[in-house]
This record gives C-alpha cells, structure tokens and sequence, in this order.
C-alpha cells in the first residue's frame, strides 16, 4: 500500500470538499506515493506524536486538527508547528489533516459525539449549502435504462433515504454532423431524428468526476449533450452538528453527569438551570457559538460544544441548557472513530491510536 490507499478511505468517510472554505485540509506534509508502513491517528500533530509516530514505525500521521493552518514563510524550528513539519520531513513521515470535511461528514465528528452520549435518530443540525448537484442528459431510448443503471451504480439518484431516483421525460431529438464526425446514429451531413429519453439526476458534489466518467464511458453518442447545476436542496447528510434524542428523559443534574460520564470531562461550563428534562439534544465539536441560534430552533433541549465566550451563555434566553465541555473533550474520540473506520478498511497495516494526550488546556 501506499499513502494515497489510505487517503482513498478517508475520502470515502470525509470527502474535502465539504471541508469549511477557510480551512486547510488533506495530504499537508509528504508524498502521496510513499509506500506505507504503518498508519498513526491523532488529534492533534505534535513533536511527541511525530516521536511515537518514528516509535511505531508508522509513516503516515493522520490528525484532526492540521498542523500547518496559515501559510508558512519559514521553516526554521523557530516555533512548535515549523519543528514539527521539520521533524517528519527529515524522517519521511507524511501528515495529513481532515477537519472541517470530518466536521461535516454524516457519521463524523459529530456522530461519534452523539453515540458517546447515546443519542438516537441523528440528524444534521445545519446542513451544508450547495452540496447537490443536478446532471441532465439524452440518450437514446433503447439506451437509457442502461445509462441510468450505470449512473445510479456510480452514487447518482440519492435523495436523502431514497436511492435510484431520477425523472424522465421521452422526446425528439435533432443532430446533423459535420465532415470531422463520427456518429453513432444517422450518417454524417444529414439531419437525424431520434427518439430519446431526458434523464435528470442528483448526486452529491464530490462525485462530479466520477458521475461525469460514468456518462462518457456509457453514452453511445460521439459528443454527449449534457448540463450540470447546483441545486439549493438541503443536503441531510452533510453539514455542521448533529441533534439526537436520549432514549429517557433526564433531569438537568442527571444529564450532565451524564455527559461528564460519557464525554469524560471533569468541568462543564454551563448556562442557567430551567428546571426541565433534557431529552433533544444538540452537539457541535469543538467551537460551536456559531450554532446556538440553529440549536434553539431545533427546540433542542441543551446545546453540548466548546470555546463558549461570557457572552454567549446569555443567548440561552431561558430556552435552552448551553454547556460546554472543553474543545479537547469535545472532539478526543475522534481519534477513535477513525481508527475503527481505518481498522475495518485495512487489515494487512498497522492503525496505531496514538497515546499522546495533545490537549493544551489544563486545569488546576
């Protein structure tokens, strides 16, 4: 294997183009083409975990958070984040980085949250804009169940939980080729007629390419008519946060025991008591002030995130428990989640869970 193998299976889980625009996401530090030996998961890259890294011969550091944010003038060791690029440059260690694309993914950042705090019937907080596309094409009658099948096979046709759709409409056709064609249907120099049908499909942005490959490589016609837009549908399954239910209502005390417990944090900041039960419950890894207004409009009962400043535990108004629970806290299992997705993708390479606590915050 090589580290574009493992890259591949990330992508599958966190496609970077759902990755937040400011953000700096993917392959930060090495060769895509270094044949691997060994993968370490962290959520942070620090000079400790590029030693554990070299420690357990493992060559390629896949990290939440990315090491390298701003770009980088020099690389002199001056700082924490040029001495760790230094470090796994000289020992051939690449580092890649998946953020925001993991923030936003379906069963990421936030889906693990949920599942630490057993939360049931997930659903996106605040769904990702401009994340669907729509592909409009004709085909030969005869042709289109073919085209169709190829397209849905190649992840078109998703609609939310309903998989291989798409609308169709029969008509007429029209083309007369010039003395370079080559067409499939009619002769070159003459006006043809076909019968054909309009397909439209929706796929998710990330598959462009491939939904694009799978229609020249399937379409019979010599130059394939075709139209592609982006759509404003909400997409369900991309997107910031999550909100989940507890499968029993719990007292305001019990719950954040409950989530002391489970998110394994001795401090939790939080807003005043409204003397009710939790039982819908909105969670955004690491800093989520951004999201409070989304999480009072789901009716959420209490808002789990981090990095809430003085001010913001006001906009609770009364109608919602806000608590915070450390950045760290917030997103440590992460770590976990992609060696579990990692572990059942790769069985012939070592996955390491790195031991390095990288939490910056400490408490006295």
């Amino acid at each position: 294997m090589i580290v574009q193998d493992v890259i591949n299976h990330l992508e599958e889980l966190a496609p970077l183009s759902y990755a937040e625009g400011f953000d700096n996401v993917g392959l930060l530090v090495g060769d895509k083409n270094t044949k691997l030996t060994g993968v370490l998961v962290t959520l942070d890259t620090l000079e400790a975990v590029v030693d554990e890294a070299i420690s357990e011969n493992c060559n390629l550091i896949v990290s939440f958070h990315p090491i390298i944010f701003k770009g980088l003038k020099k690389i002199t060791g001056k700082t924490y984040v040029e001495r760790v690029v230094l470090k796994a440059i000289k020992n051939d260690i690449a580092i890649y980085s998946m953020h925001t694309a993991l923030d936003n993914a379906f069963k990421g950042v936030n889906a693990i949250i949920c599942n630490q705090l057993e939360l049931a019937n997930k659903r996106i907080l605040i769904p990702q804009s401009e994340t669907i596309k729509k592909l409009t094409t004709y085909v030969p009658k005869n042709e289109a169940e073919t085209l169709r099948n190829a397209l849905f096979n190649a992840g078109a046709g998703s609609i939310g939980n309903y998989t291989n759709c798409s609308f169709n409409v029969e008509g007429y056709g029209t083309f007369r080729g010039n003395d370079q064609s080559s067409p499939t249907k009619g002769k070159k120099g003459e006006t043809h007629t076909e019968t054909e049908t309009k397909i439209t499909i929706t796929f998710p942005k990330h598959l462009e390419s491939r939904i694009l490959q799978t229609l020249f490589n399937t379409h019979s016609y010599e130059e394939v008519a075709y139209e592609v837009v982006t759509i404003e549908n909400k997409n369900q399954h991309i997107g910031m946060g999550m909100v989940g239910e507890l499968a029993t209502p719990m007292s305001e005390t019990d719950f954040l025991n409950h989530v002391k417990t489970k998110m394994q944090t001795g401090f939790i900041r939080h807003s005043s008591f409204l003397n009710k039960t939790i039982k819908k419950v909105a969670v955004l890894g690491g800093s989520g002030s951004f999201a409070i207004n989304a999480a009072k409009a789901t009716g959420a009962d209490a808002f789990i995130t981090a990095d809430l400043k003085y001010h913001d535990f006001f906009s609770a108004e009364n109608s919602i428990l806000l608590a915070d629970i450390g950045h760290y806290e917030s997103e440590q299992f992460t770590k976990n989640g992609l060696v579990e997705h990692l572990t059942k993708k790769i069985t012939n390479f070592a996955v390491v869970l790195s031991k390095t606590n990288t939490n910056p915050v400490k408490y006295f």
